[in-house]
């Protein structure tokens, strides 16, 4: 048992080890400042992303708790100090009748104003979020190139140049990278429906969800990096499975305001804070960061864990399925 102990707990100190060095490198967040300076357009977008996310959205939310339903109580009170166990008041139905058109107004600027706008951002914050990150790593590749600021009208050549060495155009390599993309989207798809499902577990359902958010968004965030770089779907799989202990620690401190504020609030934040999540991971060298503790404790791999397991399980019997039914239909074609 002592080689086994032993083996435990060198395991336990490489996981905590790698679990500070993801954290560690997700609060590096000084990077944003320097990939904004190298980058005028990275600038830019990260500043319209904290303008319609912070200032637009969280500002509308602040209004709204701070204003306008202060406003709207003493307009239209719920209630009256003539009220009490003793005493009914004559007006009892008229309160009620305002706190029901109160809570209809609050109803109707949520319907109107926050998911309209909810909506818009989360699909113009996307755009934008892949514009960073592209921004992002150009910034860092032509620094580490060149060690000079290039013109932000070089940039889109440099990408251009980039993807064009990094990927086959031929027709195989572009199936190859549809098939990749959808796979991906599939997979991404059912872990989310996963972590949705975890919540619900008593006892643990909080801690797992936890967990599972903080790898899913971690993700999120080199995925980014992976793509531009040209790194194939089942090699990302393996080094982030191979890595867990770190890419959770990476993921903590971007999840972690999800679970100290209100759903709408959680939201807001995120949006904000996952573009500067997103520029530190790529400008992270996570190969070389995990690649210390392993050469500390050579004996004592972490070993991989299967985190898109049930993921990877439903994405498949997906793709089968769709396989086959477009197959049947080639044949029912041939046979007309």
């Amino acid at each position: 048992m002592g080689p086994l102990v032993e083996r435990v707990q060198n395991q336990s100190k490489q996981a905590l080890v790698q679990w500070v060095n993801g954290v560690r490198e997700a609060c590096c967040l000084h990077r944003v400042i320097i990939y904004s300076l190298r980058s005028k357009q990275l600038a830019i977008r990260t500043g319209q992303c904290f303008l319609l996310n912070g200032f637009i959205f969280l500002g509308s939310i602040f209004v709204l708790k701070s204003v306008i339903i202060p406003a709207l109580e003493w307009i239209l009170p719920g209630h009256s100090r003539l009220i009490n166990s003793q005493q009914p008041c004559s007006f009892s139905s008229i309160l009620e009748f305002y706190r029901f058109l109160r809570v209809g107004l609050v109803q109707l600027i949520y319907v109107l104003w926050f998911y309209p706008l909810y909506i818009f951002s989360l699909i113009l914050s996307n755009i934008w979020y892949n514009d960073i990150a592209k921004y992002g790593f150009f910034a860092l590749e032509n620094y580490g190139d060149h060690d000079t600021k290039l013109s932000d009208q070089k940039e889109p050549q440099t990408s251009q140049n980039t993807v064009q060495r990094e990927k086959s155009t031929d027709l195989e390599g572009v199936m190859i990278s549809i098939a990749e993309q959808l796979y991906s989207v599939l997979l991404l798809t059912f872990f989310l429906m996963e972590v949705y499902v975890t919540g619900f577990i008593p006892y643990i359902g909080k801690a797992l969800n936890f967990m599972l958010l903080s790898w899913l968004y971690a993700y999120y965030c080199f995925e980014y990096k992976w793509n531009l770089s040209g790194l194939s779907l089942d090699k990302r799989l393996d080094f982030f499975e191979s890595n867990w202990a770190f890419f959770a620690g990476f993921g903590n401190p971007c999840v972690l305001a999800m679970f100290l504020f209100s759903p709408l609030v959680s939201c807001g934040f995120l949006a904000i804070l996952f573009p500067l999540f997103v520029l530190t991971a790529t400008g992270s060298e996570a190969d070389k960061i995990v690649a210390l503790p392993r050469r500390k404790w050579r004996g004592a791999e972490l070993g991989r864990v299967p985190i898109f397991f049930i993921a990877d399980y439903m994405s498949m019997r997906v793709l089968k399925l769709f396989s086959s039914k477009s197959h049947q239909q080639i044949n029912v074609n041939k046979a007309l």
